[in-house]
C-alpha cells in the first residue's frame, strides 16, 4: 500500500515548504491541498463569482474541467487548460480562500481528488485536515505551527497582507473539515526552527515509527 505523510498546519506555519523538501528528500510526490482551494477561489474570482456564494462556486465547478496531476515530482492543477497557480497567492484570492473551503460539496469534491494522489504512489501531503480527514489511518501525521508573530512576519516577507489571526478563526471554526491537530499527531514548533531543522525532526520521528527507506533519508 502506498505510504502517505501528512502535514497540517495553519496558515504561514511553513507547512508547504516543510513538505516540499520532505518529499525531495524521500524522493515521493509532494501534493499541496491548499492549492486546489487556491484554485477554486482564482477561478470564483475570474468568473466574477463571490467565493462565498456557494451555489455559484458549485455551479462553477460544475462547467468546469478541473484536472489534478503531478509533475516534476509535485502535484498540478488545469482549470479548463489554464494553469491558476501564477494567481493562488493574488489578493483576491487570499481575501475568498477560507469561504470557499468552508463549503462542504467544495470540501468533498477536493478531499475526493485528493485521495486519488495516493494511488499507487508514495506521497507528503499538506494541508489543514490532512492527518484528520484525507488521510485518518496514515500513522505519518505531523502538525507544524509557529507562533501568530511569527506566521505574520513569514506572510508579510512574502508580500501577502492576509490576516492571520482571522484565517486562524475562519479555518478552526468552520463546521466541515475544522483545522484541528489529529490525536495522533506529532507537533513540530517551527518558530525557531530553520528549514532543515523542521525537516531533520520530521525526518527524525519517521525512522523512530519505522519508516526509512533504503538511501532516502
Amino acid at each position: 500500500m502506498p505510504t502517505v505523510i501528512a502535514i497540517d498546519g495553519p496558515a504561514a506555519s511553513g507547512k508547504s515548504s516543510v513538505a516540499r523538501m520532505l518529499a525531495k528528500r524521500l524522493g515521493w510526490l509532494y501534493v499541496n491541498s491548499g492549492a486546489m482551494y487556491r484554485a477554486v477561489t482564482w477561478l470564483a474570482v475570474s468568473r466574477g463569482v463571490p467565493p462565498g456564494d456557494a451555489g455559484r462556486v458549485l455551479g462553477l465547478l460544475d462547467s468546469t474541467r478541473m484536472e489534478f496531476g503531478a509533475e516534476n515530482g509535485e502535484s498540478t492543477i488545469r482549470m479548463d487548460g489554464v494553469d491558476p497557480v501564477p494567481h493562488l497567492t493574488d489578493p483576491q484570492v487570499n481575501a475568498g480562500v477560507s469561504a470557499v473551503a468552508s463549503i462542504p460539496e467544495v470540501r468533498r469534491i477536493l478531499v475526493a481528488a485528493q485521495r486519488e494522489y495516493a494511488t499507487g504512489r508514495d506521497i507528503v501531503m499538506e494541508g489543514r485536515d490532512i492527518g484528520s480527514v484525507v488521510f485518518p489511518d496514515t500513522p505519518y501525521k505531523f502538525y507544524v505551527d509557529a507562533s501568530p508573530e511569527v506566521r505574520a512576519a513569514r506572510r508579510a516577507r512574502q508580500g501577502l497582507t492576509d490576516a492571520i489571526g482571522e484565517r486562524d478563526k475562519v479555518d478552526s471554526s468552520r463546521r466541515t473539515s475544522p483545522l484541528v491537530i489529529a490525536e495522533d499527531a506529532h507537533v513540530v514548533e517551527s518558530s525557531n526552527l530553520t528549514l532543515d531543522g523542521v525537516v531533520g525532526e520530521i525526518i527524525g520521528r519517521l525512522k523512530l515509527a519505522g519508516l526509512t527507506p533504503p538511501g532516502q533519508i
